[in-house]
């Protein structure tokens, strides 16, 4: 009884797979196209190159391609004259040949013997023209501007693979005439760290309110992080009564009589940003005067 159901259900599945894709056109010609012979169509036509009669061939008739041909210059006319070889010229000296050097490269051997070394002239000509082999030394900027270093440190950083060691420099500039700035920088290098510290500096200049005396228009007072600052006018005559990075901020700003204390930590940094914010937050009698409205002279009333 297996063999005639099986039979059934093939039959009943080639019923369905045929009706199921009957609705669908079947493509012409399918079977007639994968056998067809090739077939030559009488619109493509095989070209083949033909020599043209235009071109003179006769020169190649009697030549033997194996025949080692020999060249014939041309025979010079008879004015010319042949160049001098460069071998048939004079010799040169040493001492043009030096000379020759000398003019191109500077001076060679000078012939001192210093503890037993050579001394070379151009050596010591090629690093003042050009720095090689020397240290690169770079020019002040000659801006009005006077640094002075207040502190070096030496800082540590703890990282993955230990310490790294850098040094931090703390530099005051100014100009004298009023105009004053603090900053910090660090690098693995002491010179390094100065020079970015002065340019930070350069970057944050304020402007300290005098009198005609050389000294502040009132008190003031200020602090940063653990350091206080107190800044007091002085007369004519009395100086920078000051310490530390006060007395240097003062004196870098051009004031001559002021007194000045700090108070809390003693942290140079700390200070000279303290100085900083106490000058400020100084005005001069003018400003004041504008923000009131009222003429100066009411100021003393």
């Amino acid at each position: 009884m297996a063999a005639p159901s099986l039979s059934s259900a093939l039959n009943s599945l080639s019923l369905s797979a045929s009706s199921r894709f009957s609705l669908l056109p079947s493509p012409p010609h399918t079977l007639s196209l994968l056998f067809a012979k090739p077939q030559h169509h009488p619109s493509v036509l095989c070209v083949k190159s033909k020599p043209s009669d235009d071109i003179d061939t006769s020169f190649f008739d009697n030549l033997n391609p194996q025949e080692d041909i020999t060249f014939n210059p041309p025979e010079p006319p008879e004015d010319f004259v042949a160049p001098p070889s460069f071998d048939d010229g004079p010799l040169e000296t040493e001492e043009e040949i030096a000379a020759a050097y000398e003019e191109l490269y500077g001076p060679a051997f000078s012939g001192v013997s210093v503890l037993g070394n050579d001394v070379f002239v151009m050596d010591s000509q090629l690093k003042q023209d050009t720095g090689f082999g020397s240290g690169a030394k770079k020019e002040k900027v000659r801006d009005g501007f006077e640094e002075r270093v207040v502190q070096v440190r030496r800082v540590t950083k703890v990282v993955k693979g230990g310490k790294q060691l850098r040094f931090r420099a703390v530099v005051i500039v100014g100009d004298k005439k009023g105009q004053v700035g603090v900053g910090v920088g660090k690098a693995k290098e002491v010179i390094t760290a100065v020079q970015k510290s002065a340019t930070d500096a350069r970057r944050n200049i304020v402007k300290v309110p005098m009198t005609k005396y050389s000294t502040f228009p009132h008190r003031s007072d200020g602090d940063y992080g653990a350091a206080k600052v107190m800044l007091r006018p002085a007369s004519p005559g009395t100086g920078v009564i000051a310490g530390g990075a006060v007395r240097i901020v003062l004196e870098m700003a051009g004031v001559e009589n002021a007194l000045g204390k700090q108070i809390g930590s003693n942290n140079a940094l700390n200070n000279a940003r303290a100085t900083i914010i106490a000058v400020q937050k100084m005005k001069q009698f003018r400003e004041v005067a504008e923000e009131r409205g009222i003429p100066m002279e009411e100021l003393w009333k």
